[in-house]
């Protein structure tokens, strides 16, 4: 079993860093499940969907080793696409989710999810990970579990049953993706350099893909998002989407969701809520 860890965070503390992307449609619980993991606790309440991009840290011991994932939690909405080869950049884990209550987020991971890896994702042997989550919602249920496996195998994907709300199966699904990471020779020495150039900036341990999502920011209209994982709260410099910064009290700071500067104000009420498992 992996074990998680809020302690430390400098780039002493990591032997491997590695990035890890969810993708799949708004309100599949992609938020959810990242906070299941990162707080280690059942997501009662529904979040509220992600405008741009977020990401967060989390150390995670498995296999011997202390990692650094950091972990990009993307918007689902259309609009915000043309921004995703700036968010496949240097994946080494990618993380596909669709709602067993929702046909046509399945059915999407198909018709777009696959194909967007295809398209964007700049690294070949990269990890990929299908979810089917909201499983507690057994009663709702309208994809089946063998529907699951089918496309997962068809894919070469990992496949998990997974619910944010209970916790089923949530750690379970980061532990076997960074076992998957760790055997592929590639990605293990990625892993590594990663941590070796944070090690060489004077003891700073800078957020890995930060300038990724300062420019995804630049180039949706929003101004970019400072952050200073060390020492520094996360800044909002983009004053008119009126969406206030996020801070992450449980070690590393969280980065605030990206926000469009058009009068939609970025992704309405509904919310990116977990639940769901094997």
């Amino acid at each position: 079993m992996g074990s998680t860890s809020n302690n430390g965070n400098s780039s002493d503390s990591y032997d491997l860093s590695f990035k890890i992307l969810f993708i799949g449609d708004a309100g599949v619980g992609k938020s959810s499940l990242i906070s299941s993991f990162v707080s280690n606790s059942e997501q009662k309440e529904n979040l509220p969907s992600t405008i741009g991009v977020d990401f967060r840290i989390k150390p995670f011991t498995v296999g011997g080793k202390t990692l650094k994932l950091t972990i990009w939690d993307t918007a689902g909405q259309e609009k915000l696409r043309t921004l995703k080869p700036l968010y496949y950049r240097g994946a080494h884990g990618i993380i596909l989710v669709y709602d067993v209550t929702r046909r046509e987020t399945f059915t999407n991971m198909t018709n777009i999810w696959s194909k967007e890896i295809q398209q964007h994702s700049t690294n070949q042997n990269c990890i990929k990970v299908l979810v089917g989550n909201k499983v507690d919602k057994e009663s709702e249920r309208v994809v089946t579990k063998e529907e699951g496996t089918t496309l997962a195998k068809e894919n070469g994907f990992i496949y998990f049953e997974c619910s944010a709300r209970t916790r089923e199966n949530v750690e379970k699904c980061f532990e076997e993706l960074a076992l998957k990471i760790l055997v592929d020779h590639v990605l293990l020495e990625e892993g590594s350099k990663d941590v070796k150039k944070a090690n060489e900036k004077s003891g700073a341990d800078p957020v890995q893909g930060s300038k990724d999502v300062k420019n995804a920011n630049e180039k949706s209209g929003v101004d970019p998002v400072l952050l200073d994982e060390g020492s520094k709260d996360v800044k909002n410099a983009n004053e008119k989407s009126g969406v206030d910064p996020v801070q992450q009290d449980e070690g590393p700071k969280e980065v605030k969701n990206a926000s469009e500067k058009s009068s939609s104000g970025g992704g309405g009420s509904g919310g990116d809520g977990g639940c769901g498992v094997m």
